[in-house]
């Protein structure tokens, strides 16, 4: 079995929680608030661990009392963070609003813009393991990282998010990009949503492919995910439930289909089962504790 090594980002998510979303110039009262573990690559390290996977997290935390929580949450979850160093600043931390099962969140980067290509230089990365990232780290890092990691024969596993526009040289170190429609319409340059048709979204996912044996996976909630793996094309079907918080529901995605790519389970069986752990996790609040065990998706599978 492989390791899952994922470089991110770790952050502190100030939750709080309304009847509804406030316009803009708008206060509403609010219900309460909740502090919960957080940031992508956190939540991604985390869900890989919780479901078994020998996981090691790349990042940066501050000198503060959330550094301190934070890292003592990753360490109780059995992530390794022999990779993860202190900053002389903040560590980086969400303000998430959540009503009626949908959230806003606007992101405060601190030290989690301090990791550089220094922090992955020394990653113990071989063949069969897998490297995971999302954009909530400098760029320029990410693609230090996934170098080795190809170099070494790993899994390069990138989840672009939040969107930003990304150099094609990114790209082509890419073997699996998991995103969602809305980023992929961002990546290619063409407007889409939740509704659009699967041909529609395999020809624009097909457009953006950098290399012939690159997958692309596009998730679509309870419609479920798309896959364009070379030029092989199916579908996972959804799961119907009630959310509660879908805040985290991708990094679990990501970290879930990553620990079943370690493990050395073939694509389409490891994406059912990322869909089944993400279906779990929007039914609890929270990020990083809302990440289900391995017992917990086997039993809904």
């Amino acid at each position: 079995m492989g390791r899952v090594f994922v470089a991110g980002s770790i952050n502190m998510d100030v939750v709080a929680t309304a009847d509804r979303h406030p316009r803009v110039g708008e206060t509403v009262a609010g219900r309460e608030v909740l502090y919960f573990p957080g940031g992508k690559g956190a939540n991604q390290a985390v869900a890989a661990s919780r479901l078994g996977a020998k996981t090691t997290l790349i990042g940066r935390l501050g000198k503060d009392a959330f550094g301190a929580e934070l890292r003592a949450f990753l360490g109780a979850q059995g992530v390794d963070l022999g990779s993860v160093r202190e900053a002389d600043t903040h560590s980086g931390t969400a303000i998430i609003t959540v009503a009626a099962s949908d959230n806003t969140i606007v992101v405060i980067p601190g030290s989690n813009a301090l990791v550089s290509a220094d922090d992955v230089a020394s990653v113990p990365l071989t063949k069969g393991d897998v490297a995971v990232s999302q954009f909530e780290i400098p760029l320029p890092t990410i693609a230090a990282f996934f170098q080795r990691a190809r170099s070494a024969g790993a899994t390069t596993l990138l989840n672009p998010a939040p969107a930003q526009r990304m150099s094609a040289e990114l790209l082509a170190l890419v073997d699996i990009l998991v995103l969602n429609e809305t980023e992929l319409g961002f990546l290619a340059g063409t407007e889409l949503s939740d509704d659009d048709e699967a041909a529609k979204i395999i020809d624009v996912a097909r457009n953006l492919q950098a290399r012939a044996d690159q997958t692309i996976c596009v998730t679509l909630g309870k419609r479920g995910v798309l896959a364009l793996a070379g030029r092989e094309e199916f579908a996972v079907p959804g799961r119907v439930v009630k959310a509660v918080d879908t805040t985290g529901a991708g990094d679990c995605f990501v970290g879930a289909l990553a620990s079943q790519l370690a493990d050395g389970q073939p694509l389409r069986a490891a994406l059912a089962f990322a869909n089944a752990a993400a279906s779990i996790s929007v039914q609890r609040m929270g990020a990083g504790p809302s990440m289900p065990t391995a017992a917990e998706v086997a039993a809904v599978l």
